[in-house]
């Protein structure tokens, strides 16, 4: 920078504007050794480029929440489930989140007896505290142990776990029982894809 230059008229990095043929525009010379000359401050560049630039760089990142499904006892499915929902599958045993496992947990049993007991024994040991701590239990997934309607006294012990915890319900799925969970999603499962980021078949 000249010694005769105003820092506040040429800036750290200044850019000199000139007209078509070269001439500075009337009224805005600055007189130095060398003629009238203009500064502005700071590089020149496209001034729509920066806006485009923050919205990439500012664009929310969304991600899907990841569940550890737990089977509250044998063939409960939480293994077919964290298949065609996502998620990690914890199996009978409590997931690690110190090991990059997640920490929401959905409880996963079936709907005869033995599986409503099993899986009201486990949502005691979370309401008891007992459960391993930095666990949060999300909700209950039954799934339908044969086709067909429930017995009243089955669906009535689910609406009493269901008055403590969200129950989601998968419905009886034969091809699932063959090995094939590449189909749609039935319209019963609706809920627990859409608590799951599922959107695909």
């Amino acid at each position: 920078m000249r010694a005769n230059e105003s820092p506040a008229v040429r800036g750290s990095e200044g850019v000199r504007l000139r007209g078509r043929d070269g001439s500075v525009p009337r009224g805005t010379e600055q007189h130095g050794p060398d003629g009238p000359e203009i500064w502005i401050r700071g590089a020149v560049e496209e001034p729509e480029r920066a806006p485009q630039r923050y919205e990439e760089e500012h664009q929310p990142v969304v991600r899907v929440r990841q569940f550890a499904w737990i089977a509250t006892h044998g063939g409960a499915g939480s293994s077919t489930l964290a298949t065609v929902f996502g998620g990690h599958d914890a199996g009978r045993d409590w997931p690690r989140p110190d090991r990059g496992e997640p920490a929401s947990v959905l409880l996963v049993g079936r709907t005869h007896a033995a599986g409503l007991d099993a899986v009201s024994h486990t949502l005691d040991i979370f309401r008891r505290g007992d459960a391993p701590p930095g666990l949060d239990l999300d909700a209950i997934v039954l799934v339908a142990d044969a086709p067909g309607r429930l017995p009243r006294q089955l669906t009535q012990r689910i609406k009493v776990i269901n008055s403590v915890i969200d129950v989601y319900r998968v419905p009886w799925m034969p091809a699932w029982r063959t090995g094939d969970l590449t189909g749609p999603l039935p319209r019963e499962a609706a809920a627990l894809a859409r608590l799951t980021g599922r959107t695909a078949p």
